[in-house]
């Protein structure tokens, strides 16, 4: 078999987790496995890159920053070349570049547009232990390029399509896929399967395990996913195709998004082209724009509500500032979450959005905004509420069962 393992921040955070990292890949070669490796940067070091770079400047130039910030994840690849070595395994360590990586040219928030797996399957043909720096790629002007935050897990997928792997194992340092964040609710529960589609979901909706645009990936390219712990043998939860029967299962799980803030636009312009003029320039800002509820217009004008990233809300305020013209005012609110119930039995059963209404209202709590999809429903609520309404939805679809 041929697998892909990739480690995050926390599995090689220290020398000792390397070592612990080259004791598992040396089981998997010793059992016959073909192995590549995908790693992180140590837990830790990409921010203090960061801050390195913030200490000469406050908007250090995107280019240099991916020259800056893929160093962490070469540190680590070499490092756990050399303890494979040193474990009586032959390996070696690349770069995105020596791997073949090839992206487009946006600086930080790279994309994919193909790899050359050629090097990798002649090292692999020789016997090695083929280690890669995740998160970063090349342009094709020759510049250094990277993934985004989480982009290590996306950089194991692509190459596990490439290589056309067995399966993709991503260890961090938990031992699945919960129905929801157990830190929340002791009740929690470990899944042995989720779709792609339910991952998608889950993983756009604020559970770190993975990131989406991965699993995005992962089902287009029909990659088995498996997310186990780098501490633990446990088996892990699988994310693959849908399988039949999955109907049976109403709900999977219950996300949080903590990193919300809602912006109301007041007393807007109703002409024609104004909402596509704000949210474009929102959109070339890189400001990523998720629910969206315009009021019903009242004397030429209306009221205009969306959700964005809390770490985005000073670039949304200054994009719609200048549009002072066309706007009455506008408020900003912080202080808001995103809870989610995700299942793709949502498709053939009624009432899991008046079950969820209901539950909530049951403790008080209000419900802001909704957005729901085919298999998910989602609702801004006030912050403070967050973990009781977590915890109160996780009961009311018996996941604790």
């Amino acid at each position: 078999m041929l697998i892909v393992h990739k480690y995050g921040g926390t599995s090689v955070g220290s020398l000792e987790r390397i070592e612990n990292v080259a004791s598992r890949v040396a089981k998997a070669k010793s059992e016959g496995n073909d192995v590549v490796v995908v790693v992180s940067a140590m837990s830790g070091e990409t921010n203090k890159l960061i801050a390195y770079a913030n200490h000469f400047s406050a908007t250090p130039s995107k280019r240099e920053m991916d020259m800056l910030l893929s160093s962490g994840e070469r540190v680590t690849a070499a490092l756990l070349a050399i303890a494979l070595k040193e474990n009586g395994v032959d390996a070696i360590a690349m770069t995105g570049r020596q791997a073949g990586i090839k992206t487009d040219n946006a600086h930080m928030y790279a994309r994919i547009e193909s790899i050359d797996a050629s090097a990798m399957q002649h090292e692999i043909a020789l016997g090695k232990v083929v280690v890669v720096a995740g998160f970063q790629g090349i342009t094709e002007d020759g510049s250094v390029s990277t993934l985004g935050r989480g982009g290590s897990d996306l950089s194991a997928v692509a190459i596990a399509g490439a290589l056309n792997a067995d399966a993709c194992e991503i260890y961090s340092d938990v031992d699945g896929i919960y129905t929801t964040d157990p830190r929340i609710e002791s009740k929690a529960k470990k899944m042995d399967f989720i779709s792609y589609d339910e991952m998608l979901e889950l993983a756009s909706l604020g559970a770190k395990v993975l990131q989406n645009r991965s699993v995005e990936l992962a089902k287009k390219l029909k990659v088995k996913i498996v997310a186990k712990s780098s501490f633990s043998d446990a088996e892990g939860t699988i994310i693959g195709e849908e399988e039949e029967g999955m109907e049976a299962v109403l709900v999977s799980g219950i996300a949080l998004d903590r990193n919300q803030a809602r912006v109301t636009i007041r007393e807007v312009s109703d002409r024609p082209g104004i909402a596509a003029e704000i949210f474009t320039k929102l959109a070339d800002e890189q400001i990523n724009v998720d629910m969206i509820i315009q009021n019903a217009s009242s004397a030429g004008m209306t009221n205009l509500g969306f959700t964005i990233p809390q770490s985005e809300l000073a670039g949304a305020k200054a994009v719609i500032e200048a549009f002072d013209h066309d706007i009455g005012g506008m408020d900003l609110d912080d202080s808001v979450c995103k809870v989610s119930v995700v299942g793709v039995g949502m498709k053939s059963h009624a009432g899991v959005a008046a079950t969820a209404f209901s539950a909530l209202a049951r403790e008080n709590i209000n419900i802001e905004m909704i957005s729901t999809s085919e298999i998910k429903i989602s609702m801004i609520i006030a912050e403070k509420y967050a973990e009781l309404a977590v915890r109160t939805l996780h009961s009311v679809y018996n996941l604790d069962k």
